[in-house]
């Protein structure tokens, strides 16, 4: 087992924030510390990595599946940190190298940082490969090579590794502001969720319920789903509006044809006063182009008529299948799937208009008092601390 002493953090977009840069990597250090604390022996920043320090009780797997969810973390590496000793490089690399398994080819790739270190990068790959290539029986392959033997030499020490992790990318958790999302239970809106976390924004979830048509395992399936989603965030709320009344008042009144445009109008409504209510910059949504009927540029723009809040779509351009794609690889497809409808569902119109006209819409609205509705659904509104 290579001993491995130091991980090193890349942060990759983070690079490009100038002046406001190292808020950034304050923030990034301080959620990792946040997120693995019982696994760090050591931990600290310089205005490029972080580096944190383990050993052989260190449980790096679990560790490397922790950085792995971090937001902010664009790659990191497990090395071995070593004195910056052309001799002691070269017998460090040879180690680390012959305790491979399964090892026949391999390549050295020398990064020179410390640009005072006496020993040009090229020249430093070519006496580690010699010392390995007279005591094993590896060959060079510069193409392809088995492994990979990075050496970084830096001003006070050198990092020795043999693999690059990529992480999540993006910005740390919760340094973009907040947004309320917008959550129902399907395949998309949790997709949405977790490409707004990876930059950033932090999000508090909003939910329509309308017993008795929908099932109530339909909020267990959303907070099942948002356990997984915000594993990079601390605090996670669920805002729960009762929606039966309002959506009843909808279908007494309006054409079928025009009830999904007017029930998104009036979801966008209690959005827009939720999102004030709690100090939020944003309005985000999991709705992509021409999906749906309530999906098309003019039903957006329509729906969007009602409300002076900004309105993220993270999915605008996806289709389903990469929806679907993406849902599988971050684990919540499955949970998605299960077999529980959501108000948007029950009520599905055989012709929805796909392209409403506000006039029409205005004239609907006129025939019941909303307004009093959607105020009743946010004064009513259950909000839940999910952790």
């Amino acid at each position: 087992m290579i001993n491995f002493d130091t991980i090193i953090i890349r942060f990759g977009e983070l690079s490009t924030k100038g002046k406001n840069k190292k808020n950034f990597i304050d923030k990034l250090f301080h959620n990792i510390k946040s997120n693995v604390s019982d696994q760090l022996l050591s931990i600290s920043k310089t205005h490029d990595h972080i580096y944190i320090g383990v050993n052989d009780d260190t449980d790096k797997l679990k560790l490397i599946e922790e950085l792995k969810n971090i937001s902010g973390i664009y790659s990191f590496s497990l090395t071995k940190k070593v004195k910056c000793d052309k001799d002691v490089i070269i017998d460090e690399s040879y180690k680390i190298l012959n305790e491979e398994e399964k090892l026949s080819t391999f390549k050295i790739k020398t990064h020179r940082i410390d640009k005072t270190f006496p020993i040009h990068s090229d020249d430093m790959n070519r006496l580690v490969a010699t010392k390995i290539l007279k005591n094993t029986h590896y060959k060079v392959d510069v193409h392809h090579p088995d492994y990979l033997l990075c050496i970084e030499i830096r001003a006070d020490f050198a990092y020795i590794f043999v693999e690059t992790i990529l992480g999540l990318g993006g910005y740390p958790a919760q340094s973009m502001g907040g947004a309320m999302m917008l959550i129902s239970g399907g395949i998309d809106s949790p997709v949405a969720a977790s490409l707004l976390l990876k930059r950033g924004v932090y999000l508090e979830y909003l939910h329509f319920a309308s017993p008795p048509y929908t099932n109530a395992a339909v909020i267990d399936k959303v907070k099942d789903l948002l356990n997984i989603v915000t594993t990079t965030q601390h605090k996670v709320i669920l805002h729960i509006v009762p929606f039966t009344k309002l959506q009843e008042e909808i279908y007494k009144h309006v054409d079928e044809s025009y009830a999904i445009t007017i029930m998104r109008r009036m979801m966008m409504r209690i959005a827009c006063q939720m999102t004030r209510k709690r100090h939020l910059l944003a309005i985000a949504t999991g709705e992509s182009i021409g999906q749906v009927a309530s999906q098309t540029l003019e039903s957006m723009m329509v729906i969007s008529k009602v409300c002076d809040e900004n309105i993220i779509r993270p999915l605008a351009t996806y289709d389903k299948n990469e929806v679907i794609k993406i849902a599988k690889d971050i684990g919540t497809y499955d949970i998605s799937i299960r077999p529980y409808e959501d108000c948007c569902t029950i009520f599905t119109p055989r012709q929805p208009k796909t392209k409403p006209h506000l006039d029409k819409v205005i004239e609907f609205e006129s025939k019941f008092n909303f307004q009093a509705l959607v105020d009743e659904c946010v004064e009513k509104v259950e909000t839940i601390k999910i952790k």
